[in-house]
């Protein structure tokens, strides 16, 4: 069993059942009271007294959506069923509403007394009527521009938390945000993180005994991770649990003790990682808080840990006390991680027969490509198959489910390329998964992608970019378009329906391109899942078969809800293209999906007649860069420096993923001066473009800048042969930075004259 043992034992559990099923006895006997025989304490989400309460997202209620994947247990499985396999062809738009923002959208909305509530990129929160989309409120928390260079994945929230009266926010900057729930008003706001360092919040909070819990992001920039609980009332923190050791010596908690022996070297001083950036579950009856904590920092183990140790609490799923953050158990997936092979993808919880015993499991399907199935109790693996193609390792263990690895995928250790499959983007990602207990299925967004990792062998800690150890520019996509052909063929996505008792597909629905939505089930036997090739579709749930699809116009990769007002069923989804794959993969990022972004929350219902406006588009830029006048030794510096500090954003060998600026046509790399203004004074701070001068030299800065014109004129050349475009960015909405590239190019020519 690969656990660490806590002080939980089995008289601990027991007692905490006990006090579980007497408070959950009375409260529900007090909901009963409030409802009548049918059990619901409201139909419209919340208890008599207007509040969410523990109880009521432990169970559910049947026609709203209280908390981030429904229930506590996660399962996104809502038993509403008047939108059916039968019915389905008659779904259609109720309304929608336009977002005021072009970055990727990933919110899951709430459902409260006929109100529905989303986030949006930049942290920013909307509250509409469910029925007719009217907005009631809306909040901007205002996070710096400057802010948005901290993050690895874009700007993007992924939803809210609700207890009580208020909502809870995230923010991209750290920040966590009690809101009026009628209002949209701050209540309170705490800063959970240390300002200077390179942390972020994209998750959704959970809410459990009145103690909010938040994770965070950073681990690809340098951090230590940790989760920490506030009272949901006063924002008063309750405890913090680090998910990595502090240096040997400063560790006081045992679990960290513990971990400590798995770690080598000076670990501690870029952090560690292990960010618990987006999953969480909780099991009432346990009272045990699950938790997935990420990758390390440096990916690259020879660097982070002198390529030795597991490196607890890593790509693990680690159990906790909600009341105290006390550590009850762990279970490593991916020991001594090193390809950014994180553990903080869904985790649903369910009860299975395996074996002809009920059995409390934990189910994951996270990164490294195997399906997890975990004793929740105790932390014991009970079965595990990788659910797309893997070869960094061979299977698991059969009884301690640790990975037989390939010693081939240790890069630092050989001194090689290792093109990992599946890569960094994962086999699955924060795309949540779904289980149906009626088809006793998982549904998993899952994605076939494949990742070249180089070592860094001269890599040193820089205050901005990736700090990952690995050399991204090594295994940057060529001008060859027979290699590009070949990747974009072996990169897809698929919808999988997955056995988690026998340990294999049921049926999958394949995509040109990986990034698709999360996935809701129902109990009309239905999938509904959002796309890439900019489409919402629904699925029979037992066979795959695609029964429904609405042209939504821009890539999904949030995951729809439903939800029940006056008899009528719904079906909302926040559509947007954006994340990761929008940003870094380039031109992987655009094959065979849409390449812009047309942010919108959407309602269906049956028999819905309303009608999406045609997005107002901006024409084509030509890729029409300078002669190129540098030389060979800037292009390899520059394409280095291009890898590590600008393609997170801006695209693989400089071709834009289609949600920020195409580098290869901008303006700026026209004049050298105009590009020094931007890259290294900090022109467009305020609009996420911050200055790297504490990064990089003028002479490293127009390093780049020639990299990028010797890759455009490249792509030009290729496009002049084949006749199609290299990374088009057509269909990307005009924004702000747009406007300011232009003025600024403007302002240069006034005094240098016309550009050349």
């Amino acid at each position: 069993m690969n656990t660490l043992t806590g002080s939980h034992g089995h008289s601990h559990r027991k007692a905490a059942r006990v006090r579980w099923i007497a408070a959950t006895s009375v409260a529900l006997a007090g909901a009963l009271l409030l409802a009548g025989c049918g059990g619901k304490a409201t139909t419209s989400g919340a208890a008599a007294d207007g509040a969410v309460n523990g109880e009521l997202i432990a169970r559910g209620v049947d026609s709203a959506w209280l908390s981030y994947g429904r229930t506590y247990d996660e399962q996104r499985y809502s038993p509403l069923d008047a939108i059916n396999r039968e019915t389905v062809g008659q779904l259609g738009l109720a309304w929608s509403a336009d977002l005021d923002t072009s970055r990727g959208q990933e919110s899951t909305p709430l459902v409260i007394d006929g109100v529905i509530y989303i986030t949006t990129a930049w942290s920013k929160v909307r509250a509409y009527d469910a029925r007719t989309g009217k907005e009631l409120w809306a909040y901007d928390p205002q996070v710096p521009g400057a802010a948005g260079v901290k993050g690895c994945c874009d700007v993007v929230n992924r939803g809210l938390a609700a207890w009580g009266d208020k909502l809870y926010l995230g923010t991209f900057d750290g920040r966590l945000v009690a809101l009026d729930r009628k209002s949209g008003k701050p209540v309170w706001i705490k800063e959970t993180v240390d300002p200077s360092k390179p942390y972020t919040i994209t998750g959704a909070p959970r809410v459990v005994k009145g103690k909010v819990i938040i994770g965070n992001g950073g681990a690809e920039m340098g951090v230590r991770g940790y989760i920490t609980a506030y009272d949901a009332e006063t924002g008063k923190q309750a405890w913090r649990f680090y998910t990595v050791p502090d240096a040997p010596g400063k560790n006081k908690e045992q679990y960290l003790k513990d971990a400590e022996k798995t770690w080598h070297g000076t670990y501690w001083a870029e952090g560690g990682g292990g960010t618990a950036w987006d999953s969480m579950a909780y099991d009432p009856e346990l009272d045990l808080l699950y938790i997935g904590v990420g990758n390390g920092s440096p990916w690259n183990q020879g660097i982070r840990s002198e390529g030795k140790g597991d490196n607890l609490y890593l790509s693990s799923i680690v159990a906790v006390r909600p009341e105290t953050g006390e550590y009850v158990w762990h279970f490593q997936e991916t020991p001594g991680e090193t390809w950014d092979f994180t553990a903080t993808q869904s985790i649903i919880l369910a009860d299975l027969e395996i074996g002809g015993k009920l059995r409390k499991v934990l189910m994951q399907a996270p990164k490294n490509g195997f399906f997890y199935v975990i004793d929740r109790e105790t932390g014991q693996f009970i079965s595990g198959k990788n659910f797309v193609s893997v070869n960094w390792a061979s299977g698991l263990d059969p009884k301690t489910g640790r990975p037989i690895e390939n010693p081939e995928a240790r890069y630092y250790k050989t001194g090689k390329m290792w093109v990992g499959s599946p890569g960094a983007g994962g086999a699955h990602s924060w795309h949540p998964m779904a289980y149906s207990p009626k088809d006793k299925l998982v549904f998993i967004p899952a994605q076939h992608a494949a990742l070249p990792y180089f070592p860094d062998k001269d890599w040193k800690p820089k205050p901005k970019g990736f700090n990952t150890g690995v050399d991204m520019s090594a295994g940057a996509m060529p001008a060859d378009a027979a290699v590009r052909k070949a990747a974009a063929e072996a990169t897809s996505g698929e919808l999988i329906a997955w056995d988690p008792v026998a340990q294999k597909k049921v049926w999958g629905v394949s995509f040109p391109s990986a990034n698709n939505g999360g996935v809701l089930a129902t109990g009309g036997g239905l999938v509904f899942q959002g796309n890439m090739t900019s489409h919402f579709a629904a699925y029979a749930s037992d066979t795959g078969k695609k029964l429904w699809s609405f042209p939504v116009q821009t890539g999904v990769v949030a995951p729809p809800i439903t939800y029940e007002i006056d008899g009528t069923q719904y079906v909302a989804l926040v559509a947007g293209w954006g994340g990761i794959w929008a940003l870094a993969p380039g031109i992987l990022a655009q094959d065979g999906g849409p390449i812009r972004n047309v942010s919108r929350l959407l309602v269906f219902k049956l028999g819905g007649k309303a009608k999406l406006s045609n997005p107002l588009l901006v024409d084509t830029l030509p890729l029409d860069p300078p002669a190129f006048t540098g030389t060979k030794e800037q292009v390899a510096k520059g394409s280095y420096r291009f890898g590590r500090f600008c393609s997170t954003c801006h695209g693989d060998a400089a071709i834009g993923g289609g949600v920020l600026p195409d580098l290869r046509r901008s303006g700026f790399i026209q004049d050298k001066a105009a590009f020094q203004q931007v890259v290294h004074d900090g022109a467009l701070t305020d609009l996420g473009m911050v200055s790297f001068a504490d990064t990089l030299s003028p002479d490293e800065i127009e390093d780049v800048r020639q990299y990028i014109i010797h890759r455009a004129n490249e792509d030009k050349a290729l496009e002049a042969k084949s006749g199609k475009p290299v990374g088009k960015s057509a269909g990307t909405p005009a924004d702000k930075a747009t406007a300011a590239a232009a003025e600024i190019v403007k302002d240069q020519e006034k005094t240098s004259g016309p550009r050349r």
